[in-house]
């Protein structure tokens, strides 16, 4: 575990701040919003502190999943497809992450107007740029 004094959300880890914890692992914590897009809004955050997602560790990264599953089923999730949710995780300032600690939102999506509103603005597809920006990517792929 590598937490930073100064970081919101490691402090919630060690306890200094108070929060509403609904899941703990020695890799992860999750606990409730305080600032919610709907009831049972929960941030789900690595025990390793950084700020984006390609700073933590993998097998830190690889318990974020199965406990934001664990909530969305606690909260209601059903294989009748009912409960609906996003799971949503930001990295850097304008890509509107807040508190620089990689965290997951799971939000639940009751009704239009609760929950996340998601606008995406598409463009239309260049067919050859998109082929080159493939090609160049599984290189680099290939190389990590």
């Amino acid at each position: 575990m590598s937490l930073n004094a100064s970081c919101l959300f490691c402090r919630i880890i060690k306890g200094e701040i108070p929060s509403y914890k609904v899941f703990e692992s020695s890799k992860v914590y999750a606990f409730l919003d305080i600032n919610p897009l709907s009831e049972g809004h929960t941030l789900v955050i690595p025990k390793y502190h950084g700020a984006k997602l390609h700073e933590i560790p993998d097998d830190y990264l690889s318990d974020i999943i199965p406990a934001a599953k664990k909530i969305a089923l606690a909260l209601g999730a059903t294989p009748d497809d009912a409960f609906q949710y996003n799971i949503l995780q930001n990295n850097g300032t304008m890509a509107h992450q807040v508190v620089q600690h990689v965290h997951f939102h799971v939000i639940p999506k009751p009704t239009e107007a609760e929950g996340l509103g998601v606008g995406w603005p598409q463009k239309p597809t260049d067919f050859d740029a998109l082929k080159k920006t493939h090609e160049e990517l599984v290189k680099k792929i290939e190389s990590l």
